[in-house]
């Protein structure tokens, strides 16, 4: 589906009724990441799975910013009449979900957070970045897709799911170049949000891949270290999955997600 917001669209898949789960992607992903869980949990939620401002089916001009990120999705929920939802962050989707309660926290239900971090890139990761747009401008999308793979999964995965490696790499390989590149300016100037951890009063889920080398296990401790006792805070290391449990351990990974949502319920 397609939503024709002022100035912009979003592409985005609404599926099931009651809890309303907003699933966000990675870098550089589009909304087809949730796919097995959108299936999964569309009988018991409200699965709203959108691509973020220049990836997959949405517009691929900017500005892109974490906080426009956050209020595209925002619109998003206005547009469906939304009020508040749990929110649920992969990687950049996870800064993305922090801007949210940075900048609308009344629309928040409860988060997921999975393989993601708080702190900001480095100057080393920042140089990274710059880099990473020099590619794209000069040889495209695949050079990206490429470049990101080895560190995008698991070992497991690479070893034993080429199907999978398939998946992610051509799903990273079809992004367009602009959206590319302005995520990638989004990522490297995103603001601290360790500080913002300590200031979410809804109940929080964390997840991460047990062989995740990019937001790795102390990673995501460190997200549920920081976070305070409102958030009731429950953690959740999927075995065998590197950065993307959602496709590479689907089923754990629906499972981890179905149990938390269950917690909620009763309170929708």
């Amino acid at each position: 589906m397609i939503a024709q917001l002022p100035g912009y669209q979003v592409g985005f898949d609404d599926n099931g009724e009651g809890l309303p789960v907003v699933f966000l992607h990675g870098f550089p992903h589009d909304r087809t990441l949730w796919t097995a869980q959108r299936m999964s949990l569309s009988p018991h939620v409200r699965c709203v799975v959108p691509d973020l401002r220049g990836f997959g089916h949405s517009s691929t001009h900017g500005p892109f910013s974490m906080d426009q990120y956050a209020d595209d999705v925002v619109a998003l929920l206005d547009w469906l009449r939304i009020e508040a939802a749990v929110v649920c962050g992969l990687s950049m989707g996870g800064y993305v979900a922090m801007a949210m309660w940075r900048r609308h926290p009344e629309r928040i239900r409860a988060f997921i957070f999975s393989d993601t971090k708080a702190g900001p890139d480095d100057e080393e990761t920042r140089a990274r970045r710059d880099e990473a747009i020099a590619l794209v401008k000069r040889d495209g999308s695949r050079a990206i897709a490429d470049a990101q793979l080895q560190g995008m999964l698991g070992k497991e995965s690479r070893a034993r799911r080429p199907d999978v490696v398939n998946t992610i790499r051509v799903m990273m390989a079809r992004q367009s170049a602009a959206g590319i590149t302005g995520a990638l300016q989004a990522l490297r100037d995103r603001p601290d949000s360790r500080e913002t951890l300590g200031t979410i009063t809804v109940p929080t889920l964390v997840v991460v891949g047990e062989d995740d080398v990019l937001t790795p296990i102390k990673e995501a401790r460190a997200i549920a270290e920081a976070l305070p006792a409102a958030a009731r805070v429950r953690m959740e290391i999927i075995a065998g999955a590197g950065h993307l449990p959602c496709v590479e351990r689907p089923a754990a990974t629906t499972h981890a997600l179905s149990d938390f949502l269950a917690t909620l319920a009763d309170s929708v």
